[in-house]
């Protein structure tokens, strides 16, 4: 199964749109959201292309593909008007005999780790900063922002394949990959 893995779309059409293009150039299977979908928060400014109602038909219309987690900016008034599930805190995958604890990552993160094994994945967005990283234990993954990238990093996303990760910015450029 190929997953594409991002975050932090808060509202934008414009970049919900390069992301669903992205998603179906790359042909995935599924589409797993690490929450923060329809609202900027009030830490951020207005991403470009704010608009809530367009984001909420495009992923409406592929809802099927979609899995999502909850950002700390996703309430249950967003819920009433997406018809996938968002509210959970956390989903559970797996690669191998590895687990892949998705979570957006304002209550899981590296400084405050879920249970995970040897060699488990810890994979967050939240930071709006693309990270990947070998810890002590686990590997951590961060696809970073699609709207509102932070400390010069690019806005993309993360493909998940047979044990490898890519990532990939907007335009579809390989930015780094990691095979487990």
């Amino acid at each position: 199964m190929k997953i594409l893995i991002a975050s932090d779309i808060h509202g934008s059409a414009k970049y919900c749109e390069e992301l669903l293009n992205a998603a179906k150039k790359e042909n995935v299977d599924k589409i797993l959201l690490l929450g923060d979908i329809l609202y900027h928060g009030p830490r951020n400014d207005l991403p470009d292309g704010y608009a809530p109602k367009s984001v909420i038909s495009m992923l409406n219309g592929i809802k099927s593909k979609i899995i999502a987690v909850r950002g700390n900016c996703d309430t249950e008034v967003d819920q009433m008007v997406l018809d996938f599930p968002i509210l959970a805190d956390y989903a559970i995958l797996t690669c191998g005999s590895r687990v892949i604890y998705a979570t957006h990552g304002h209550n899981y993160n590296p400084d405050n780790l879920p249970p995970l094994n040897d060699g488990d994945i810890l994979l967050n967005g939240h930071t709006h900063i693309t990270a990947y990283e070998k810890r002590e234990g686990y590997y951590y993954f961060n696809p970073g922002s699609v709207s509102i990238p932070k400390n010069d990093t690019q806005r993309g996303y993360i493909l998940f394949e047979r044990n490898e990760f890519i990532w990939k910015n907007l335009m579809g450029d390989i930015i780094y990959k990691v095979s487990l």
